[in-house]
């Protein structure tokens, strides 16, 4: 295939994620990113058309890749990420059936979620310089993310209207333009209240309009921009520089859990479709439900008989 005609068939792809599947311009560029190898293995086995990728091909393209270097995750997401696009070439009559070889899907280690502890996330969110104006628009930013649970996106697409302050409510866009109501706290509240009062109006101008988080030329602070300021903020205060702003989702549900609260209300909060998404932070709060088993349960401590014998009065 030419690099030409590859290029156009990314751009009708990439059409059809945005305008018919409604993802994020982030996850739309992940799923090309994820797609480049298929075209540098055909390129390499001398693969005209895509109309010759039988599953022996595919077979071989998903060894090549480890080959290559890519650990099982990758391979996993690369191959959702294809399975996608075959399925989107039969509908369009590209190709005439899906040749996904037929297996269960690739099987990935669980890797269990990143999050900060509850002193790490305070000492992260004291980070910025309150005295600077930016420093109080990313003090709101960050406590915002942290009070939510929010992924990064939802964090940079904010708009004011967005915002109901008296209530404490955020109206939130997340994947597939799916909308949910989060909470926050009394603190996200005053350093929201705090931004919008005495930073945001020297941010803004004609080009603004709603937008909630603004750089420092008026325009929407983008995901990358929003990334970069955690991961600094997170060595300023000590913390490993790969802290990032899933991070501090992560650490909302983690903790949010650790408070007692029920599973499906974190699941509702974060957004996720399925409980088995959010089961995932249960393995990290082990510690937590130990010692509220242990405080209890009226068996979990000191052998009954010993307490017993403690107190007997003395003969």
């Amino acid at each position: 295939m030419e690099e030409h005609d590859w290029r156009r068939l990314m751009a009708d792809f990439k059409e059809h994620l945005r305008a018919e599947k409604s993802l994020a311009d982030l996850t739309v560029r992940n799923y090309l990113t994820d797609l480049q190898p298929l075209y540098e293995y055909m390129q390499l086995k001398k693969v005209s058309e895509l109309k010759s990728l039988d599953r022996y091909a595919l077979r071989g393209y998903l060894a090549w890749l480890t080959e290559i270097g890519y650990v099982r995750p990758s391979v996993a997401r690369k191959l959702s990420t294809l399975r996608t696009f075959l399925r989107w070439l039969v509908r369009r009559g590209i190709i005439e059936g899906d040749p996904m070889p037929r297996r269960g899907p690739l099987k990935t280690e669980k890797r269990l979620p990143r999050f900060l502890s509850q002193e790490q996330a305070e000492r992260l969110l004291e980070a910025p310089d309150t005295s600077e104006p930016l420093g109080i628009r990313d003090w709101a930013l960050m406590e915002l993310t942290y009070a939510g649970g929010l992924r990064v996106s939802e964090v940079s697409g904010l708009n004011v209207t967005d915002l109901n302050l008296p209530t404490k409510e955020v109206r939130v866009t997340g994947k597939g333009s799916k909308q949910r109501v989060v909470v926050m706290g009394e603190t996200a509240k005053r350093a929201l209240t705090l931004y919008l009062r005495d930073v945001r109006p020297g941010l803004s101008n004609e080009n603004s309009g709603v937008t909630l988080f603004l750089n420092r030329f008026g325009g929407r602070l983008s995901q990358r921009s929003i990334q970069l300021k955690v991961k600094r903020y997170s060595a300023k205060a000590g913390l490993s520089t790969g802290v990032h702003p899933h991070t501090l989702r992560h650490s909302f549900a983690t903790h949010m859990l650790d408070g007692g609260a029920d599973l499906r209300i974190v699941q509702e909060l974060l957004g996720h479709s399925s409980p088995a998404t959010t089961q995932i932070y249960t393995h990290v709060t082990g510690s937590q439900a130990r010692k509220v088993y242990l405080a209890a349960h009226p068996r979990a401590g000191k052998d009954v008989r010993e307490r017993r014998k403690e107190a007997a009065p003395d003969p």
